[in-house]
């Protein structure tokens, strides 16, 4: 993995100054679409041991398996993120090299949070993901909503930061260490200094990660944000921090988890709550998907509550099956020229090939079975139940995703059901093939779920 993070940084150096050498803006995709593949190839080598670069890390980083395949869900996510966007990333404004560049960097942090093995690569890597994404939401700036989105999310971003340099700050006054492993003191029960850091690690964390009651940036920010640079927060970014928010509870704290456990819980079900009850509301599909992606994190915070086998692996097959629905739902999105759900009426007339694999996007949100939802949602809930403690959380998850089939299906129901002429800009035939493709592998996944999860085994 150390490669990939290496070249990652490299690659969006190499897209910084290709911007200045290369006028023609169509010319930046094709050079990141060679970077992705690349980084793909080289963690796939890095996986089977073939080839990999050693450095004198201190231990500071640490790669598993677990780690390698949630890097290749993150690239490959990102690949087809980037087929599908690619020519409204032109639209945005006249640094599209700069954009992609941005994009390589918060891949570089992704790389960084998910293999830290100290407090300080973990912080490292939280901010090399996030700065980026203060300037790319930002950066239609003719546009004042994203003007405003962007510096309502830096705003926020700083705070957070702040709570969490002080967790950092009483754990390792508490512990006496910055690795993570050298936390995990179970018999030393919780003491208050621990206590206060692991609580303000997990407010700061939650932010991150949009959980309710941190969530109050994410509607504005999402919304006011150019919807390419929504699609990629929501999913990419998203999933990377969870990554890195079980990582640091599993192997910090994971000795303490019961006395935790309860917080999470908490934690999980207003997340649940509000995200799918304030998505009910919506008019906007966008600030719909908006709230939506706040109550998947509800979703993924139940791989912090089993903290199991079965935790584990919901959350790689969460990410996977999230990223990609929620990717393609934002493209088809980002092509439509009203964005409430009156502008979805009569679709299926008009586009039927956008229609049907919006369909196939929702439904898998949704957790209907076919879809590779209906598997992360099971393997979630199956890691609660295992842990014999606080089951009413699972009656309560699977209420409130009877409520998400409400909201999602009003999409359903305006394309195929309702009259009107849905009014959509151009599709290319490229646009059409990555979409055709990203709904094949929903239904893949949803059928052989163990392609990916027998990855971590090997």
């Amino acid at each position: 993995m150390m490669s990939s993070i290496i070249l990652s940084a490299l690659w969006g150096v190499i897209m910084m100054f290709s911007g200045i050498f290369l006028k023609k803006k169509s010319t930046a995709k094709y050079i990141a679409l060679v970077g992705l593949l690349m980084l793909l190839m080289v963690n796939l080598l890095d996986y089977y041991n073939v080839w990999m670069i050693h450095a004198d890390i201190r231990q500071m980083l640490k790669f598993t398996p677990f780690g390698l395949i949630f890097n290749v869900v993150i690239f490959a996510c990102t690949l087809i993120f980037l087929l599908l966007n690619a020519a409204e990333f032109e639209k945005i404004g006249t640094h599209v090299y700069d954009y992609y560049a941005l994009i390589f960097f918060v891949l570089c942090g992704a790389g960084l949070a998910i293999s830290f093995n100290t407090l300080l690569m973990l912080f490292l890597g939280i901010e090399i993901i996030t700065i980026p994404l203060y300037i790319l939401a930002g950066s239609e700036k003719r546009n004042l909503k994203s003007n405003e989105a962007s510096i309502k999310y830096f705003l926020m971003g700083v705070f957070s930061t702040g709570i969490m340099l002080m967790g950092i700050a009483f754990l390792y006054g508490a512990t006496g260490t910055f690795y993570i492993e050298g936390m995990n003191l179970g018999a030393a029960g919780l003491q208050p200094m621990m206590l206060i850091g692991i609580v303000l690690l997990m407010a700061a964390m939650a932010f991150k990660v949009s959980a309710a009651p941190f969530h109050f940036w994410v509607p504005d920010v999402y919304d006011g944000a150019p919807t390419p640079v929504t699609s990629f927060m929501a999913t990419i970014v998203k999933v990377a921090s969870f990554m890195a928010f079980l990582r640091l509870f599993d192997n910090a704290f994971g000795k303490l988890h019961a006395d935790w456990q309860l917080l999470i819980a908490l934690l999980t079900a207003a997340t649940l709550f509000i995200g799918n009850i304030t998505a009910v509301f919506q008019q906007s599909v966008k600030r719909m998907l908006a709230y939506s992606s706040v109550a998947h994190a509800g979703f993924m915070l139940f791989a912090l509550f089993g903290l199991n086998t079965f935790a584990r692996e919901g959350l790689i097959l969460y990410a996977a099956a999230y990223s990609l629905a929620t990717i393609g739902s934002f493209a088809v999105l980002a092509k439509m020229d009203d964005y409430s759900l009156e502008g979805f009426n009569g679709l299926s007339k008009t586009q039927p090939l956008l229609a049907f694999t919006n369909t196939i996007f929702l439904l898998s949100l949704t957790g209907i079975p076919l879809t590779a939802g209906f598997f992360a949602k099971y393997y979630m809930l199956l890691g609660a139940v295992k842990t014999g403690n606080h089951l009413w959380l699972v009656i309560f998850a699977v209420l409130m995703a009877a409520v998400s089939a409400y909201y999602y299906f009003r999409v359903i129901q305006a394309m195929y059901f309702k009259d009107g002429n849905a009014a959509v800009s151009r599709v290319s035939p490229v646009f059409s093939i990555s979409l055709g493709l990203t709904a094949a592998l929903i239904i893949l996944l949803g059928l052989f779920p163990n392609i990916l999860l027998n990855g971590l085994y090997f």
